[in-house]
């Protein structure tokens, strides 16, 4: 199992949304995830900087950055779109993040 973390940054005053969205995440996208091997995925919030940190359990070193192609995928980039700081394909703006420590 690998650790993946990155963050995302959430658009003020879209929380509840946001969290109303993933309440109700879409079968097909949560079977793709498992899919590729993704395991366990869980998003925090620090409100007062509107960041997401997003943290996945993978097998191997996929992870779901590297489902970007596929047609759910586009589809739930572009729902979410509006509610994210999003790049020109509408991918969320996601910045890997280095593991400094980890206490197992």
């Amino acid at each position: 199992m690998e650790k993946i973390a990155f963050k995302m940054i959430l658009r003020p005053g879209c929380k509840d949304e946001y969290v109303a969205r993933h309440r109700a995440l879409w079968p097909e996208l949560a079977a793709l995830l498992k899919a590729a091997g993704v395991s366990d995925y869980t998003i925090f919030l620090d409100e007062a900087t509107h960041t997401l940190f997003a943290v996945q359990l993978t097998t191997g070193a996929a992870s779901s950055q590297d489902l970007r192609t596929h047609p759910v995928v586009q589809r739930w980039w572009a729902y979410m779109a509006d509610l994210m700081e999003t790049n020109p394909d509408q991918s969320p703006v996601s910045v890997p993040l280095e593991k400094v420590f980890h206490l197992p």
